[in-house]
């Protein structure tokens, strides 16, 4: 709510009266009306009732969801199923000015390839820090499959801080997932090829030269990065390693990644021969790779690796000679690999097979122990039997594929890709619970927090591939569907469809709402994407424009509503650099920035500073303005680019100017006074209540106090001007101080709101 008048609020009041008569007449239709009205039965009123969240509360969980081929991460809540937010990761994304400003082009920086911007990703598999085993909402991790990429989010702020690129892998699926206590995130391969970046090597040499491999990336937490230089890669034979997963409690120090085509089959259809789903899947089983990634750490340390393109790959003869890499058969095609919360199991689910298989730590660490191996595989690596390692094999359905983990003791859920069932299953006895149909082929679920040593129940999200009948149609490419279920009773219940308009969204975890901390704004002046203070900030009053030979670079301000500086000139050819400040501090207020037709934008929350840079290219007239919606002058929130040709002459022309009179400028002067009334009304019932409870309304009493201060000046300047008979200035100045008036006044009925909804009490009672 903007504040004009008294009048106009009480005009505003008496309207909003008005309105809450008529739709009280409105209210007459009763819950059974609408239920006839909406063919909806008594199921369906339950389902909509644990989904819905009435206006102002906040959902349980928040999910992060992959963005698939737009290289983001989805954000939404749960059980609501609202979506909150794109995060730009491997791709631009425009409404955060991720890859139009400096800062973010940096990050993407990172993300080059052989030198080449790589302006698409495939995000796969999101991963949530852990700290013994349990989410703590610091960080998020996220792949790329089709560019073997790692990217690091910054739960304090959601935004992208790093990508780093795997310099021997070409490309990988099994990522990411980390360790614990986050001291590694693992990706590994998908199809093999060879390490060295710049060698051919014929197809017909596969066996020999051609490797898979599980990278540990070494996370620094105090950093926020991952340390590349601490980083390191197992060398695998020729399979095509997929998912993995660390071990926890129990299974602490080790991990377990599937593969499949351990046929090693090369097709080649264009030549005769089988295609690859046949010759990769001819075989009963394939293998989960199990490897001590503490003692691999341990031998990397001791200078038993070798550099392969700047990373360190300990070689596969020193893990087995080290005894940190063993293989065990599993069914064939397999996808999940996951560790039970305690850790003493780990579940495989091979696509092809009806069957999902539990295999104890215990018994493969017994058999290790023993120096008991069924054989080798071709490259010498020990095999341990399958039999010798099972725990229990559950037949659930067709076409298994993941497997989360309920608060409820020895409850698992798995995902049936052919029958398009989640099977609810014990695997202590290895029995099946429940089953429940979804739309259509599953791929990923996900319960809450399922995948920690502490999972919290409650729901699960079927990732569905095909939505076919389930919503309007948008044309042939239809959206994804993610299906809300009830776990929290013996029966699970579908409550939601949720259509996913980003293809493919491949995985998705979710967290305890309460573990996140995100920020509401920045220290003044300070580079998100570094966490430290920007070289092109600079604070109220200190705006000024260096020019250059060839070069224009400019220290400006954005605060509601205006930008300053207000006029750039150039010259055509010079390098235009822009650094913007957002001195707000109230909660909310972004401003965004673009200069028309130069493809920058730049989107500046609180505190922020951001950067744009182009060149002059043309001479003209260009306006820039703010792009976010940020106060009733929102569109008054504007500037002139004036690109001037090489040579130009400067012309002297009087200024536009509008007839002003004393009349105007009394006009003016009154209603500043009725809005201070107001405002002091305002102020009054903040400072009766114990506003300094409330650190989101501190923070907007401190915007509102800092929009009051800048009054000063514009008062001094409407009042000098006025003593000469300068109606203009003196009538426009006077406008300025109500412009501040306006946004204090704006800003303090949010703190008032605020105080009343959230149950301030006055002070002394």
């Amino acid at each position: 709510m903007n504040l004009f008048t008294k009048q106009t609020a009480t005009l505003a009041l008496a309207a909003g009266m008005g309105f809450a008569a008529v739709s009280s007449a409105w209210s007459a239709e009763s819950l059974q009306d609408v239920m006839k009205r909406r063919g909806l039965s008594q199921q369906d009123l339950l389902a909509a009732s644990k989904t819905y969240v009435p206006t102002g509360k906040r959902d349980e969980f928040v999910a992060f969801s992959s963005g698939g081929q737009s290289g983001q991460v989805i954000v939404y809540g749960i059980p609501s199923m609202r979506i909150l937010k794109y995060i730009g990761v491997f791709t631009p994304e425009p409404w955060q000015g991720y890859g139009f400003d400096e800062e973010s082009k940096e990050v993407l920086k990172g993300g080059r390839i052989d030198g080449k911007d790589i302006t698409w990703g495939d995000t796969h598999h999101p991963a949530l820090s852990e700290t013994n085993g349990k989410y703590d909402g610091q960080f998020l991790f996220i792949n790329d499959k089709a560019n073997p990429r790692l990217a690091v989010i910054d739960l304090r702020d959601f935004e992208t801080k790093q990508i780093v690129v795997n310099p021997i892998f070409k490309s990988e699926h099994g990522g990411a997932f980390v360790t614990p206590n986050t001291d590694y995130v693992i990706e590994a391969s998908q199809y093999a090829t060879p390490f060295a970046n710049k060698k051919f090597v014929p197809l017909e040499r596969f066996n020999e030269e051609y490797r898979g491999g599980v990278t540990y990336w070494k996370f620094d937490r105090k950093e926020g990065k991952i340390d590349v230089k601490k980083s390191f890669t197992l060398e695998l034979p020729p399979y095509s390693q997929d998912l993995s997963d660390a071990g926890k409690l129990a299974s602490d120090g080790w991990s377990f990644t599937n593969s499949f085509c351990t046929e090693r089959y090369v097709g080649g259809i264009e030549k005769g021969r089988p295609p690859y789903e046949a010759g990769c899947s001819a075989k009963d089983t394939d293998y989960m790779h199990v490897i001590n990634w503490k003692k691999a750490a341990e031998l990397v340390a001791a200078g038993k690796a070798k550099k392969v393109n700047g990373m360190d790959v300990i070689p596969m003869d020193v893990s087995i000679k080290e005894g940190i890499l063993f293989l065990i058969p599993e069914p064939k095609s397999p996808h999940g690999v996951d560790v039970t919360p305690d850790g003493k199991f780990i579940t495989v689910a091979g696509k092809l097979d009806t069957h999902v298989s539990v295999y104890s730590f215990e018994k493969i660490m017994a058999a290790i122990k023993a120096g008991k191996f069924e054989g080798k595989d071709p490259y010498g690596i020990p095999v341990i039997s399958m039999q010798d390692t099972l725990h229990k094999q559950v037949q659930l359905g067709l076409g298994p594929l993941h497997t989360q983990y309920d608060s409820k003791k020895c409850v698992a859920y798995t995902s049936l890709y052919v029958d398009s069932q989640v099977a609810k299953w014990d695997y202590c006895e290895g029995k099946v619970l429940d089953k429940i149909s979804i739309h259509y082929n599953i791929g990923h679920l996900m319960t809450m927090e399922g995948d920690t040593v502490d999972p919290k129940g409650h729901y699960l999200v079927a990732l569905n591939k095909l939505a076919i009948d389930r919503f309007n149609p948008v044309g042939p490419l239809h959206p994804q569907n993610h299906q809300l279920i009830d776990i929290s009773n013996d029966k699970m219940q579908l409550l939601y469809d949720m259509p996913i308009p980003l293809g493919e969204p491949h995985y998705v975890v979710a967290i305890d709402a309460k573990m996140l901390k995100p920020g509401i704004r920045y220290k003044v002046g300070t580079n998100s994407r570094t966490d430290k203070p920007s070289a092109g900030a600079v604070r109220a009053g200190e705006e000024h424009t260096d020019k250059k030979a060839g070069k224009v670079e400019v220290f400006g301000t954005l605060i509601r509503s205006h930008i300053t500086p207000e006029t750039i000139e150039a010259t055509v050819g010079d390098e235009i650099t822009i650094h913007l400040t957002n001195l707000e501090r109230a909660e909310d207020e972004t401003h965004g920035f673009t200069v028309s037709t130069y493809n920058v934008h730049a989107s500046a929350e609180p505190g922020k500073t951001v950067t744009v840079k182009f060149k002059a290219d043309k001479e003209g007239v260009y306006p820039y303005y703010c792009t976010e919606f940020c106060s009733a002058l929102h569109l008054e929130m504007q500037g002139y680019l004036l690109v001037k040709p090489k040579g130009y002459k400067e012309v002297k022309v009087a200024a536009a100017k509008a007839d002003y009179n004393k009349a105007d400028y009394d006009k003016q002067v009154k209603k500043i006074a009725d809005t201070q009334a107001v405002i002091d009304s305002v102020v009054g019932f903040i400072t009766s209540h114990n506003y300094k409870d409330f650190p989101d309304v501190v923070a907007l009493v401190e915007d509102a106090t800092d929009q009051l201060g800048r009054m000063k000046e514009a008062k001094a300047k409407h009042e000098e001007s006025a003593k000469k008979q300068d109606w203009q200035n003196a009538t426009l100045w006077a406008e300025q101080v109500w412009q501040y008036q306006v946004k204090a006044a704006d800003i303090g009925l949010r703190a008032k709101t605020y105080l009343e909804e959230h149950g301030a009490k006055k002070v002394g009672k």
